[in-house]
């Protein structure tokens, strides 16, 4: 009796494990790839919602905004902020490049510069976020290390498990 329990035990601590595994994966993304977040070309006012095709971002993800202090910035804004380029009440503002922000939530994520005229010109992105875990990294992402720790350390803890498993049945 008390082996069938140990037995079902050590299957509970499996699975559990395996769902940690699943679940920790999220992705860093560096908003505009090589060009960074600054004004985009005049030709080309649509390139952060051209950016965003083909993405799919989950809580946990990390965006990373590289720009130059003192020459852009980024602020989250809400929708109406985003469609008018409004750019004097932020819900927050990051002033020091690069700036990471980590997506704490699903829902929609609205970021624009608040420089003078830079939004207006298309240096603005609206992202939706979704429940994770990404399925797979998107194109653009690199895979968040911390999440790869975890992943590394439910790993780990899986094997353990599975020869704790072995021994006892």
């Amino acid at each position: 009796m008390a082996m069938k329990i140990i037995s079902m035990a050590a299957l509970l601590v499996v699975v559990l494990a395996s769902s940690v595994l699943q679940s920790t994966y999220a992705a860093n993304y560096t908003v505009g790839d090589a060009t960074g977040w600054t004004v985009p070309n005049p030709n080309n006012t649509e390139f952060y919602d051209d950016w965003t095709d083909n993405k799919n971002f989950v809580v946990g993800d990390v965006l990373e905004f590289n720009f130059t202090t003192g020459r852009h910035d980024v602020a989250e804004v809400t929708e109406t902020a985003y469609d008018n380029c409004n750019t004097t009440i932020p819900i927050v503002r990051y002033t020091t490049g690069p700036a990471r922000i980590t997506l704490t939530r699903t829902g929609e994520y609205h970021f624009i510069c608040t420089f003078d005229g830079h939004c207006g010109l298309g240096q603005k992105l609206s992202i939706d976020v979704r429940t994770g875990p990404s399925t797979a990294p998107t194109p653009g992402s690199t895979p968040n290390p911390s999440s790869s720790a975890s992943a590394l350390v439910a790993t780990i803890s899986l094997v353990f498990m599975s020869i704790a498993l072995a021994l006892f049945c």
